[in-house]
């Protein structure tokens, strides 16, 4: 009795089936019961032919992939009736085997065939959706997945690992339409992995499971440059495609891989057959190695799909097994992009048949259409189009946008259907084991004082190494020396019995500008340092022995993870010259990518040999391509946006055998135009946005089974700024963004975008008008020193308290020049009034010096009144209100600086305090009527207002600014439901 006797399959089907509907049964019971309405099962009614199958059974089998959805279901209810343990855990799937009951052997054996899905999973937020896939092709023999899983763990992959990507696959593959479905539905998701991550290997397996599913048509959006795309394309033929796919009608030699030596090693996949022999299908590729898609003859009919029932549809389960699938990995290029659409528009084939599946890599890389459509005239960017015109021309194609740096894809109009939001999904991975993350090299979040923290307990001591600004080449000297260090470690490792791959290559990363003509500078600058170096002779060595005491060897004693270690420099003292020669090889230790041919000066191809070289590079390495063996980075360019920034982190990825040797020299005070910026500061800061950012779609994560708690468009603002200088992406990505909240406490804020209409004017200064007669008429002379400056500024003002809630409640009522205007300030006086973060403010009525320019309310009292216009540029909003003297002294108040001001302004500087400064706003036009009349007119006064939250009111996690986006269905709205707030 085998896992795939017909009779076996129906029996434990309908077990399984009644089970389900409940909980967990004893399975001999069951069985023995099912076994009264089928022919010919009441023999093998028993868990002890079950255990006879599952001993020849293999995890592909059809009686282990039914029990696999069982037991998956059981392992991740929520809250069942029949079990008090955690989803997922190894004492969920015992309580079910307890009341299964089975014997110890058939649980072992299930175990192994089904391992429970433990460790972190990946989280979902999800429109509602037909669970359809049941972890297997439901309409046909699965063939690749089985392939690739099996490849992964003759790699190594742990069975954790295994399992994971399992999940996380799953997650993507079900949430696409089934192609088997009568009605064409478009799903469009997202998923957010981590920088060089392996989420090549989550869509690997995503592909995979999808061909196997009926997908019959896959395009990989491979990137911006050749040099990603090549890479990709190899990947996918080398873990996917198989050597029998690659080479069909063609010799061993004729391969584009012919001079691989992976290819020549064995180091492709292969089934031994076509899969078209062997129960599967074949995979037609329409891209190779060095080839992009070409417009020709021969690839229109390659395009052709084959129908073995020409009078059903091509997504007719009858003809969907029976075809090819056809892949090509493409450049995100206006030009290849146009022949795809051109060529597709001729085949015979109707393209509402053809299921599709369109893998965006990098997809928030050129794919976001930069141009607010809103203008008039505007049109779609030009890949965003082709994209869109992708979408259209497929009505069965799926979605999926693979990036470590979603923000940009986020603030995509959700209303726009021919765009690329992700509607219906996004998934975001956990952060893999053994991965080397921002995380690993910062101490966000420790509270170690910095005076104590050691290599041991500190990332940042272990791993990161500054560039001063005048940096006089010292600190580039070193991080080459710490290469040299860090190959020949690697090399005593090797003779010490730890064979790693991962040491093939073994690269040091140089990264300070885009420019060519600086890496032509720092091609001249690293190879004088370079042969400069000494190291065969003394001066050399006794350098590599200093950085190594001083340095490496703290380092790898407390972070080694049990690899080799040398006891002193003098056990790696012979493999100096070895490294040496490796890197500097033919009088050649850089290689220069960005794409200048007179100085490429050689070619960073990992996969044709080993490399162990200095790479210069900009934007050909920093956006997707995989810098192998990377172990030395030496950064010194400050970018515009944290989505830049990110990409450039090259450092992350994966690091075994060598953790303890990366380091990382980074400048630490670096000009992004008047600013001075502290770079690990800004990692640090993204570090924090990307934390809140998952945070909240884990707050918000689909349970299972289809049941959505909110979808991708309801999502809350979920995208933070810690940094201010530091938006999460480039401007023209967020012109559809809004800004939801600003956390400004102990900030000067002026909101300048009053209203003109006579009415709302004189509406704002029925508001403020009682709190400004609230102040005392006594004059207070305050003063505090302008840190900026250092000199003392001094200010007379009229001062009182007000309550928290009084002061919210005038900030509620202020009408704006448009609706949103304040609402981000608001948002957080809303919330740190809520939080108790504020006890009181303190409204303050500047004063001039002299009386001329003052008016009365409704008492003798008289206010000083400020001489403002309206900015010629817009015409609508006023010039800065407040002067430079105005504001030390109300920060002070605020908590903002510890520095002292005057007594008095100390005695009004309590904690939670914030401070409320008023300027009554009297524009050109209306000064003389208001010099005869002596007293302020409601419909011509515009009470201007700035202030400062006091810095109680501070999130903990330094959040500065939260974004949303504008849905243009619904307006300008942002969107939030209100019952989630």
């Amino acid at each position: 009795m085998t896992g795939q006797d017909p009779i076996l399959l129906e029996l434990h089907a309908a077990a399984l089936s009644d089970m389900k509907a409940t909980r967990p049964k004893n399975l001999d019971r069951a069985l023995r019961y099912q076994a009264e309405d089928i022919a010919g099962a009441e023999h093998i009614a028993s868990s002890a032919v079950f255990l006879g199958a599952l001993a020849v059974a293999t995890k592909d089998d059809p009686l282990v992939t039914m029990w696999e959805q069982a037991l998956r279901t059981w392992d991740s209810e929520v809250g069942p009736s029949w079990s008090s343990s955690e989803m997922n855990s190894s004492a969920r799937r015992s309580d079910a085997y307890e009341l299964l009951g089975i014997g110890s052997a058939l649980q072992e054996h299930l175990r192994e065939l089904v391992p429970v899905m433990a460790g972190e999973k990946p989280v979902v937020i999800s429109d509602e959706f037909d669970p359809w896939y049941k972890g297997n092709a439901h309409h046909g023999r699965p063939f690749y997945w089985p392939s690739y899983r099996k490849l992964l763990e003759d790699k190594g992959w742990t069975p954790d690992a295994v399992t994971g990507l399992d999940a996380a696959s799953d997650a993507v593959v079900s949430r696409l339409s089934d192609p088997t479905r009568e009605e064409a539905y478009q799903s469009k998701g997202l998923v957010v992995g981590y920088v060089q991550s392996g989420k090549t290997a989550n869509f690997t397996g995503v592909i995979a499971k999808a061909v196997d599913a009926g997908y019959r048509l896959v395009i990989v959006l491979g990137g911006t440059l050749n040099l990603l795309r090549g890479q990709t394309q190899r990947r996918l033929d080398m873990e996917l495609v198989g050597r029998e796919n690659i080479v069909r009608n063609g010799g061993e030699f004729e391969s584009d891989y012919a001079d691989d030596r992976a290819w020549i090693e064995d180091g492709f996949v292969s089934f031994g057959a076509y899969p078209s022999t062997l129960g599967g299908f074949d995979i037609v590729r329409m891209t190779t190695r060095d080839d992009d898609y070409k417009s020709l003859l021969h690839g229109i009919v390659a395009l052709e799909f084959e129908k073995s029932e020409p009078t059903k549809p091509l997504y007719d389960a009858h003809n969907l097994h029976r075809s090819n699938a056809r892949l090509m990995v493409v450049k995100k290029n206006k030009t290849v992009l146009a022949k795809l659409v051109k060529d597709l528009s001729k085949i015979r084939t109707p393209l509402n048949e053809i299921p599709v599946l369109i893998v965006d890599d990098e997809s928030d890389e050129a794919s976001v259409n930069v141009r607010d459509l809103r203008k008039p005239n505007a049109e779609r960017t030009a890949i965003n189009q082709k994209i869109s015109d992708l979408l259209k021309l497929l009505p069965r194609s799926q979605y999926v946008g693979y990036t470590a740096t979603p923000f940009a894809n986020v603030f995509i109009d959700p209303s726009d259907s021919e765009d690329i939001f992700p509607k219906d999904f996004i998934v975001s991975l956990p952060e893999p084991e053994g991965y080397m993350g921002v995380n690993a090299f910062h101490d966000a979040g420790s509270d170690i004082p910095l005076t104590e923290r050691t290599v041991v307990n500190s990332n940042e001591k272990a791993h990161v190494r500054d560039v001063p600004a005048d940096d006089d080449d010292s600190a580039l000297r070193e991080a080459i020396d710490a290469f040299v260090l860090a190959g020949a470690i690697k090399m005593y490792r090797e003779d010490n019995g730890y064979k790693a791959k991962t040491f093939e290559h073994h690269t040091m990363l140089i990264h300070e500008s885009m420019r060519m003509a600086d890496h032509r500078e720092l091609l001249v600058k690293t190879k004088r340092l370079w042969f400069d170096s000494g190291y065969v002779g003394p001066a050399g060595r006794e350098r590599l022995r200093k950085l190594f005491d001083n340095d490496f060897a703290a380092v790898s004693k407390a972070r080694a993870d049990g690899y080799p270690v040398p006891s002193s420099f003098d056990d790696i003292a012979p493999f100096i010259g070895p490294t040496v020669h490796n890197i500097g090889g033919n009088e050649n230790p850089v290689i220069v990518v960005n794409g200048d041919r007179d100085i490429e000066t050689g070619v960073a191809d990992f996969d044709k040999r080993r490399i162990w070289k200095i790479l210069i590079g900009g934007q050909k390495l920093s956006r997707g391509f995989t810098v192998e063996g990377l172990t030395v980075s030496y950064f010194r360019r400050a970018p515009g946006a944290a989505a830049t920034l990110m990409q450039m982190g090259r450092w992350f990825g994966f690091r075994e055998g060598y953790r303890d040797l990366v380091r990382l020299y980074l400048g630490r005070s670096e000009t992004l135009g008047r600013r001075e910026v502290d770079l690990l500061d800004a990692f640090e800061a993204i570090c924090l946005d990307e934390a809140r950012f998952r945070d909240e779609l884990s707050r918000y994560a689909d349970p299972g089974e289809g049941k959505a708690q909110i979808t991708p468009a309801q999502v809350p603002p979920l995208v933070y700024q810690h940094l201010p200088w530091l938006p999460p992406v480039a401007r023209t990505k967020m012109f559809n963004a809004r800004l939801a909240e600003i956390s400004s406490a102990g900030d000067w804020q002026e909101v300048r975008a009053y209203p003109t209409k006579s009415a709302d004017i004189r509406h704002n200064f029925n508001v403020w008008a009682p709190l400004l007669e609230r102040v005392r008429p006594d004059l207070v002379e305050l003063a505090a020193v302008d840190p900026n400056s250092g000199r003392t500024e001094r200010l007379s003002a009229f001062v009182a308290p007000i309550s928290a809630q009084a002061a919210l409640d005038a900030f509620e009522r202020t009408l704006w020049l448009r609706d949103d205007t304040f609402l981000p300030h608001l948002e957080f006086l809303r919330r740190a009034t809520a939080e108790r973060k504020i006890d009181d403010w303190l409204v303050v009525a500047p004063q001039h010096t002299a009386q001329e320019q003052s008016a009365s309310i409704s008492s003798d009292v008289r206010y000083s009144w400020f001489a403002r216009d309206y900015r010629s540029d817009t015409g609508q909003t006023l010039g800065a209100v407040s002067s430079t003297h105005h504001r030390p002294a109300l920060l002070r108040i605020a908590g903002n600086t510890a520095i002292d001001g005057r007594p008095e302004t100390e005695r009004l500087a309590i904690p939670r305090r914030g401070v409320i400064a008023l300027f009554p706003v009297v524009t050109a036009e209306n000064r003389d009527r208001l010099v005869v009349s002596d007293s302020f007119n409601p419909g011509e006064t515009i009470m201007a207002f700035a202030f400062a939250a006091p810095t109680s009111a501070r999130d903990t996690d330094g959040t500065v600014i939260r974004f949303t986006t504008i849905d243009a269905s619904k307006g300008a709205s942002p969107i939030i439901d209100a019952t989630l707030k």
